[in-house]
């Protein structure tokens, strides 16, 4: 059984009307799953194509580095 981590994904939105930067912590297996699944967050948020999103850096992180509560409290159990 594979052991759940926590990626912290980099990138950029670049619609014609709208560009921005952002970064998403996701838990995952691999890498490529916490991209896959910015991916899906943010093409259903802001409506945006695979091709208008530029992931620039992926890296995998503590449970001390985590700032989204909801991630925290899922790796770390807290009630």
């Amino acid at each position: 059984m594979s052991e759940v981590k926590v990626f912290r994904v980099v990138g950029k939105i670049m619609k014609p009307n709208y560009m921005t930067e952002f970064r998403k912590e996701i838990r995952a297996l691999k890498p490529e799953e916490a991209v896959e699944r910015v991916f899906m967050e943010i093409g259903s948020k802001h409506r945006a194509k695979r091709v208008q999103i530029k992931v620039f850096k992926v890296e995998e992180i503590s449970a001390e580095e985590i700032t989204d509560p909801a991630v925290k409290k899922l790796t770390m159990g807290e009630k």
